[in-house]
């Protein structure tokens, strides 16, 4: 069976960007809201924060439910992991998501200051200097079988792309703007040249694009 790399409800800004600038411990998006990003995922019935009953069902509540399935391994950039640049001055930093991190797979953190693995719950992240190419083959490995995500940022996500190594995305467009921040396109017809493309409006304001390699 193929294993995909797939990118999976990667929220970007109406005119573009993937996060803010001014990236701290504070603010992981930077001047972007993570809240305005995330409202529509966050609303649903199927959203893994949600402490009460209820939620909304539909498309929006698909994408959320289906971020999990079929994954076996992680990749992210090292702006994803944390804020810090540089060298790790100690090793107490692990992440933002506290003792249960969301991911319940091998994660692999592409830095140029590598550390060593830790494990926290059923998540443990590797950390890798390698090429896209290597830190696929890597993953793909850890996954055994399933399919492998690229959760981001939006800097990764088009060093993959520019591999040629992405099977297929989920994009979701926000109806907010930020002016300044990490562009990750121009335009969702940037990838039409390698993707097949359709974008699903939703009720909740947010458009859902969905590519797959040609």
């Amino acid at each position: 069976m193929t294993q995909l790399l797939k990118v999976q409800n990667f929220v970007v800004t109406s005119d573009g960007f993937g996060a803010g600038v001014g990236q701290s411990l504070e603010h992981p998006f930077g001047n972007a809201d993570p809240g305005q990003l995330m409202s529509w995922a966050g609303a649903t019935a199927s959203w893994p924060n949600r402490t009460d009953p209820g939620g909304t069902r539909g498309l929006d509540d698909y994408f959320t439910r289906d971020f999990k399935n079929n994954i076996g391994a992680e990749i992210m950039g090292a702006n994803k992991f944390s804020p810090f640049r540089g060298p790790w001055e100690n090793y107490d930093w692990q992440g933002w998501w506290g003792d249960e991190p969301p991911f319940h797979t091998p994660v692999f953190v592409m830095t140029h200051h590598l550390r060593p693995s830790f494990s926290l719950s059923d998540t443990t992240f590797h950390f890798t200097d390698a090429d896209p190419a290597s830190v696929l083959e890597e993953a793909k490995k850890a996954a055994e079988g399933k399919d492998v995500r690229l959760g981001g940022g939006g800097t990764t996500i088009r060093e993959f792309l520019a591999a040629d190594l992405v099977d297929t995305l989920h994009i979701v467009v926000a109806p907010v703007e930020i002016g300044t921040g990490v562009r990750f396109w121009n335009s969702p017809d940037d990838l039409n040249d390698r993707f097949h493309h359709e974008a699903i409006p939703s009720p909740s304001g947010v458009t859902h694009h969905l590519f797959w390699k040609q």
